[in-house]
């Protein structure tokens, strides 16, 4: 009974654990959305924010990355 528990426990963590990915994909859409919408009201600036762009994309992909990775600790490694 108490495996079955511990089974049960696993998953429902890696499940919570993949929630990250979806928040992930969330930021991604926020941060590409807000830098089109800054570079077509001032495109002049568009160049100066692509470094601050870039980053904020590999912010949130770091998280996606992040939560896969904690989700297959807990599905193989505990």
């Amino acid at each position: 009974m108490t495996g079955s528990i511990a089974e049960m426990g696993q998953y429902i963590g890696a499940g919570l654990a993949c929630l990250a990915m979806a928040g992930a994909g969330i930021g991604i859409g926020h941060v590409a959305g807000n830098f089109l919408n800054g570079a077509l009201r001032n495109p002049a600036a568009a160049k100066e924010q692509q470094g601050n762009f870039f980053v904020g994309m590999a912010f949130a992909e770091a998280l996606g990355i992040f939560g896969f990775v904690v989700a297959l600790l807990l599905l193989f490694v505990v």
